[in-house]
């Protein structure tokens, strides 16, 4: 170092750092060492993350490796407020402003670090409550409606990208609010590295995020910025001593083609938002106008549908699965209805479409658990060794807390395990395939049955079979409708069915409907079957008393 540089670097009370491609410390002036508490021995060769707290460290190391890579970060001479750590392990906040370069050694980056506490403490609060999100430093909603609303009143054109995150509350729900709010921070961390320089990021709250980029009405570039976003959560977040896997929803809107004021251009990119959820989460769509209507509908039935969940209107109703050589009941589906006060009975079909990637599917999905969790209970306590089957949906497939929710439902409930069978679609199970198979796992473990439904209709069925620890195959019903006019239907019952048994699997049939199917299926060897030859779905009091032989339920209905 030039000798007045060096004389600067020492007289200045600007504290300098300077770090290689590894990380590690290779230049800290006084003031630095001053700042952190620590002499200039202890200092050298150190990782920079001895400076910067335990749950930023993830996003801090991901930014310097894509530097590293050569990516442009798009910071140099740019000032930003975070949070650093003393050796003491106090934290305070800073005012950092970051440079790169590539000499001999490789990539370098250096840093003037300002302590900003004592500006922090004079203004940070009217500040934060003025426009800053208090938790993770970005825009707040305040701030960023009146900096869309300007933009628009100066005649600028103007795209909105509204984001939130998939399995943030499953995170909350399972590590406590401390690390969701540390993964908040992380992600805000983050953000700026994705985007374009002169994006305004804004958290409008809970894990709702929104971005505004000024003069952009392409929407090929707000697709771009779209993309960049959800490319950001690729890599999982390290937070507290966890490492956390989540994605985002993207919806997006342009102005003046979506709208030409910033209520207009939110509500846009809000409908295009929900359809990103509806089409599975970890997705991308931009606004079109017939979005508007149809996501209309559903929100409402959806908040209907809460209101009749809160009002115990829902029901299970149960169809049973039984034995095509003794007839008997072995087992039980238990299949979600809705008592609507004006509508009447209501199938899932007439309200599925409000549930599908929305809070409100976990929140059933839990009640419907635990309902046919309670409901099998009083079969076995009256001696009935039959098991029940209920269908999970997605949301609860993806949720973090699904083990402890299917063990505490058979603690509540005194529930032997093997009486409890949890029904997943393969198309479902495939769809996010390591995160399934680690949860149909773990709850194979508990002793509780796995099925697989509609078996046979899915892209990769015989590999499926290989990863998950199943107990039942159900063979779809569209295999079963034409078994005895379709030999290609015939050869291919067939062949499942020898393959559930030859893996030790439980095989039922679905949608046996008339004797000669019924025939057909014995002859093939089929052990189990289910359809309205043997019963349409009822209410759990009419299972009860005609197993308690009050009614007559025969095995097969009149041909």
């Amino acid at each position: 170092m030039p000798f007045k540089v060096a004389r600067f670097a020492d007289a200045t009370n600007l504290a300098l750092i300077s770090i290689d491609s590894h990380g590690n410390i290779e230049f800290a002036n006084p003031s630095a060492c001053r700042l952190f508490g620590y002499s200039r021995s202890e200092m050298i060769g150190q990782s920079i993350t001895i400076i910067i707290p335990e749950r930023m460290r993830g996003a801090h190391m991901t930014g310097l490796q894509k530097a590293s890579e050569g990516h442009r970060l798009n910071l140099g001479g740019k000032s930003v407020e975070v949070s650093a750590l003393r050796k003491d392990g106090s934290e305070f906040p800073i005012e950092i402003t970051l440079s790169v370069w590539r000499d001999k050694q490789g990539f370098c980056a250096g840093a003037v670090i300002t302590d900003i506490s004592e500006r922090r403490e004079r203004e940070g609060r009217l500040l934060r409550l003025a426009s800053q999100d208090t938790l993770t430093g970005l825009l707040n909603r305040h701030r960023f409606t009146a900096l869309l609303d300007e933009t628009l009143n100066d005649g600028r054109q103007a795209t909105v990208i509204l984001f939130d995150l998939d399995g943030f509350k499953d995170i909350n729900d399972t590590h406590g609010h401390l690390v969701g709010d540390s993964l908040l921070q992380a992600i805000g961390v983050r953000l700026p590295y994705a985007l374009r320089p002169d994006a305004h990021i804004a958290r409008l709250g809970g894990d709702e995020f929104a971005v505004l980029l000024q003069d952009v009405s392409d929407p090929l570039e707000a697709g771009s910025q779209a993309n960049a976003v959800i490319d950001s959560f690729a890599k999982p977040f390290e937070v507290g001593g966890h490492i956390l896997d989540l994605g985002a929803s993207i919806g997006f809107a342009l102005s003046p083609t979506h709208g030409v004021d910033g209520e207009a251009l939110i509500a846009s990119a809000d409908f295009a938002l929900y359809r990103a959820k509806t089409a599975g989460g970890n997705a991308t769509r931009m606004y079109d106008h017939s979005m508007w209507s149809e996501t209309s509908a559903l929100r409402e039935l959806r908040d209907e549908l809460l209101k009749g969940l809160r009002r115990g209107e829902l029901e299970l109703f149960y169809q049973p699965q039984v034995s095509l050589v003794g007839g008997g009941i072995v087992g039980l589906e238990a299949l979600i209805r809705w008592n609507h006060p004006v509508r009447g009975l209501l199938l899932p079909g007439a309200f599925l479409s409000a549930l599908e990637q929305s809070t409100l599917a976990l929140e059933i999905g839990w009640w419907t658990l635990d309902e046919a969790a309670k409901h099998a209970s009083q079969l076995q306590h009256a001696g009935y060794p039959i098991k029940v089957g209920v269908n999970l949906f997605p949301e609860q497939l993806r949720a973090l807390n699904l083990i402890h929710k299917v063990a505490n439902a058979l603690q509540r409930h005194s529930l032997r395990p093997d009486r409890l069978e949890l029904e997943v679609t393969e198309k479902i199970a495939l769809a996010d395939d390591d995160r399934s198979v680690e949860a149909i796992a773990a709850a194979r473990k508990l002793g509780v049955g796995i099925a697989f439904d509609d078996f046979g209709t899915g892209f990769a069925s015989l590999s499926s079979l290989q990863r998950y620890p199943l107990t039942t195959l159900k063979i779809d019903r569209g295999f079963i409708r034409h078994i005895t006019s379709r030999s290609s239907d015939t050869a291919i019952t067939k062949a499942l069915i020898g393959l559930g048994r030859d893996l030790g699997l439980d095989v039922i049939a679905e949608g046996i409907e008339t004797p000669e199917q019924e025939q057909a299926l014995l002859a093939l060897g089929c052990p189990t079957g289910q359809g309205y030859r043997y019963g349409k779905p009822v209410r759990f009091k009419d299972i009860l008393e005609r197993l308690k032989g009050t009614l007559p339920y025969p095995a097969r209905q009149p041909s």
